[in-house]
C-alpha cells in the first residue's frame, strides 16, 4: 500500500494535503511533514498543506494558501470521515488518498491506508517516507516527533514498540533537541494555568464518574484565553480517581460553535461523539454542537455509558 501511495505521488504534479477541522498538533504535523518530504523529493511539484490553523501552533512551519489547480490529487491525513475534512472544495480533485489512524468510519478515497493501532498520523507518514523513496531531513524529523509526542501525550497512550523504535531512530539519526521541542509543546501562559485551576475547582462529577466543565464565553474573556484553551488542558485531568470520562465544553462565539473535548479511562466514547458532528479514538474524541441543549443531551449519553461500564465491571467481578 505504501509503495502504491508513492506511485500516485509520483504521478501527480499538483498535490494538496488536508486534515480534519479543529486542528491538533498531530494533524498539523502529519500534513506538513508529508508536504515537505514530497517537495524535497520532487522540487518541481506543487504541493500545498491547507486548512485553518491556530496561533497556539506557531512552532510548526506555515500552512499554504492554495491556488487554482487542475488535475490535482488530494491526500487527507488523520481524518476518518469526509464531513470533517477541513477543505472547501473537496469534490474538485481527480484522485483521493486517506492516511489515518482512527477506527474506520467511512470510505471516501480511492486509496486508504488505515492503521488504528498506530500512535498517530505522524507515525504513518514516517512509515510512508522511510518505506519509499521519499526524503527526510532534520526539520521533517522534528515535525514528525512533535506530532507523535503530542498525540500520545508523551507516550502515555497508543504507544507500541514500533512507536518507540521510530522515536529512537529519529533521535539517533537527527540528534533532535528534546528540551526545546518539549518546550514548544508544553509551555503554557499564566492565564491558561489559572484557567486550569478554575476547571479543577468547578469540575462537575456525577455518581457514575462523568466529569464536565462548561467554559462559557464570559469565562474565556475573564481569563484572557481563546476558545481552544480548555480543550488544550483536557489531558491534564487524566488521573482523578473518581472520574472515568471527562469533558471540556468551550464556547466558540466567533464560529457559533460549542466544542467538546472528551477523554476516557474505560467507556468507549467515539461512537457517541460521532452522533454530535465529531469522532475520534475509543478513548479520546471531540465533537461540535451549536446549543447547550445538545451539550446536555451529549452529557446524558456519556453518563449512561459510564453507568453501563460500571455495571459491567460489577458483573465481571461477581463472576470471578
Amino acid at each position: 500500500m505504501l509503495e502504491d501511495i508513492f506511485e500516485k505521488i509520483k504521478e501527480y504534479d499538483n498535490i494538496v494535503i488536508a486534515r480534519h477541522i479543529g486542528v491538533d498538533p498531530d494533524a498539523l504535523a502529519s500534513q506538513i511533514a508529508l508536504r515537505d518530504s514530497i517537495k524535497k523529493t520532487f522540487p518541481n511539484k506543487k504541493v500545498y498543506a491547507v486548512g485553518s490553523s491556530s496561533t497556539k501552533f506557531n512552532y510548526f512551519p506555515k500552512l499554504d494558501k492554495m491556488e487554482e489547480l487542475n488535475n490535482a490529487m488530494l491526500i487527507v491525513v488523520d481524518t476518518p470521515d469526509q464531513k470533517r475534512v477541513d477543505i472547501n472544495n473537496f469534490d474538485q480533485f481527480k484522485y483521493y488518498i486517506k492516511i489515518d489512524h482512527h477506527p474506520f468510519i467511512e470510505k471516501y478515497a480511492q486509496m486508504e491506508y488505515i492503521d488504528d493501532k498506530a500512535s498517530s498520523a505522524s507515525e504513518l507518514v514516517y512509515r510512508l517516507i522511510t518505506t519509499t523513496d521519499l526524503e527526510m531531513d532534520y526539520d521533517i524529523a522534528k515535525t514528525i516527533f512533535l506530532g507523535i509526542v503530542s498525540d500520545t501525550n508523551r507516550f502515555l497512550f497508543n504507544s507500541s514498540h514500533k512507536t518507540f523504535k521510530i522515536i529512537s531512530d529519529l533521535l539517533e539519526i537527527y540528534d533532535l533537541d528534546l528540551p526545546s521541542l518539549y518546550s514548544n509543546i508544553y509551555m503554557r501562559p499564566l492565564n491558561e494555568v489559572r484557567l486550569q485551576g478554575y476547571i479543577a475547582e468547578n469540575l462537575n462529577v456525577t455518581e457514575y464518574g462523568l466529569a464536565s466543565i462548561k467554559i462559557t464565553n464570559d469565562i474565556i474573556s475573564q481569563f484572557g484565553v481563546d476558545s481552544g484553551s480548555a480543550g488544550n488542558l483536557i489531558n491534564n485531568f487524566n488521573y482523578i480517581e473518581e472520574v472515568l470520562v471527562w469533558v471540556a465544553i468551550s464556547e466558540d462565539v466567533k464560529n457559533n460553535l460549542i466544542k467538546l473535548n472528551i477523554r476516557s479511562r474505560g467507556p468507549i466514547i467515539n461512537h457517541i461523539a460521532e452522533k454530535y458532528n465529531g469522532g475520534g479514538h475509543h478513548y479520546a474524541s471531540g465533537a461540535r454542537v451549536t446549543s447547550m441543549d445538545e451539550v446536555d443531551k451529549f452529557l446524558n449519553e456519556l453518563n449512561e455509558a459510564c453507568k453501563v461500564y460500571l455495571e459491567n465491571l460489577g458483573d465481571n467481578d461477581e463472576n470471578k
